[in-house]
């Protein structure tokens, strides 16, 4: 089977060139080689997912000028230096000039399969992590972003581009942490009402006894205490739109007064006979069946089927593993920002560690993970793993759970950054066709929904 190679090796001697390449093959590894610098570097490019191993004594162009050469077009790319007794000195001083690693001839087959190894494992995590910043940099069309490359997090997003123009309310689904008032933005933002006013009212937070002059306004004198006019909220979101949080917690006093609002669109103060025409859509979110919460009394049931015009459930995180190492990194370069530190991208087994955990409080939980781990990580020396062994000592996963994880998660990222281009794919994994189809087949995963 024809695999694209991963391993260039450049040597002017054929039988090194031989032995080195029946090494690297015999464990694993396509390998190309060379008799002169020349012509590898016509067959470098930046997606290319591999590694450069060369002599450092060539003919023409030597070693040293290959990688400076080869750095001009990826300045990442690992460069593996084979140096004799006498050039050490020399290769010391190409490390400190960007060189991955160097080895010392002879050297035996264990010490270049490892460190070859080791250098295509930081190859793909580079890769990784440039294809990460492509991909958020992509998602910075108008409006608060759904970042997520999960199927189901595709179809939330094509149903948001279909719903935003409409006007129609929509009741939002989802656990704790899960994005609901995102969901909410995005729909006010990609419609036509984004130059009017999005307004937040969480019904959890606001007393009982305030929620009907908070939702619909007062005059002067409508009770105790009200000494002049007030806008209420949803008179406050005339043209734009009205986001309900936590609506399952709104008294049922209040919910028979939003129920007429919503049905006649026209809004009546407290204290006032005159109904004032209102344009607005509502978004409610909920974190609970309200349908069972109407069987119990607890909501009333005929304002559910009026706002349930729509419903977009958002998945938990658990749900949409794959989405993980995106979300992370989107948050890691928010927190660099905000909080002007630095901190590297967490390598393969660290993120394994994050998709073996459930992730409770969803990506609210998953964010403050990353806040923590930009202040606390690289600058105090503790590791993510260190950072969240303590909530993940509470959701054990075995092993072959969290390998299964991360390797849906892998494919899953290739294929979208090679917008589902089998041959793409496979270079950029490493990995034969048979052996991608059958994994994909395992994992459900399919080309096509990676197209576009």
């Amino acid at each position: 089977m024809n695999i694209p190679p991963r391993v260039f090796f450049v040597d002017d001697e054929p039988h090194i060139r031989a032995a080195n390449q029946q090494t690297l093959e015999l464990a694993g590894l396509t390998a190309q080689v060379f008799d002169r610098a020349e012509a590898v570097l016509p067959l470098l490019s930046r997606d290319w997912p591999g590694v450069l191993v060369s002599d450092i004594r060539l003919p023409g162009l030597d070693g040293l000028e290959l990688m400076a050469q080869a750095h001009a077009i990826d300045p990442d790319l690992p460069v593996i230096l084979v140096t004799g007794h006498g050039d050490v000195s020399t290769a010391v001083s190409a490390m400190r000039a960007g060189a991955y690693d160097f080895i010392e001839k002879p050297y035996p087959v264990e010490r270049l399969i490892a460190r070859v190894q080791r250098a295509l494992d930081r190859r793909t995590l580079v890769l990784e992590n440039r294809n990460l910043r492509v991909e958020l940099m992509a998602n910075s069309a108008l409006g608060p972003r759904i970042i997520g490359r999960s199927q189901e997090m595709c179809r939330l997003r094509a149903t948001i581009a279909r719903l935003a123009d409409t006007g129609a309310d929509v009741l939002v689904l989802g656990e704790t942490g899960t994005g609901k008032e995102l969901v909410a933005r995005s729909l006010h933002e990609h419609s036509r009402r984004r130059d009017r006013n999005f307004v937040a009212v969480n019904c959890g937070a606001v007393p009982d006894t305030m929620i009907e002059s908070e939702l619909f306004g007062h005059e002067a004198g409508a009770f105790t205490g009200a000494k002049s006019r007030r806008i209420g909220k949803i008179e406050h979101a005339q043209g734009g739109t009205l986001f309900l949080d936590e609506i399952e917690s709104m008294p049922l006093s209040a919910q028979v007064r939003l129920l007429r609002v919503l049905q006649e669109r026209a809004i009546e103060r407290l204290g006032s006979n005159q109904l004032r025409p209102i344009d607005f859509r509502v978004v409610a979110a909920t974190k609970v069946d309200l349908l069972e919460a109407a069987g119990t009394g607890a909501f009333r049931e005929d304002l559910y089927y009026r706002l349930n015009v729509v419903t977009l459930h958002i998945p938990p995180l658990r749900e949409r593993r794959d989405d993980i190492p995106l979300l992370f990194h989107h948050f890691l370069l928010v927190a660099q920002d905000r909080f002007q530190c630095d901190a590297p991208f967490p390598d393969p087994a660290e993120v394994a560690h994050l998709l073996g955990y459930d992730w409770p409080g969803n990506v609210r939980e998953l964010r403050n993970l990353t806040e923590r781990y930009v202040l606390l990580g690289e600058s105090f020396g503790w590791s993510l793993q260190e950072l969240v062994a303590g909530p993940l000592a509470g959701a054990p996963r075995s092993l072959p759970e969290q390998v299964e994880c991360f390797e849906k998660s892998l494919i899953t990222q290739a294929l979208a950054a090679s917008k589902g281009c089998i041959k793409d794919t496979m270079t950029a994994l490493g990995i034969p066709r048979k052996t991608l189809y059958d994994k994909m087949q395992k994992y459900g995963l399919s080309k096509e929904d990676y197209k576009s």
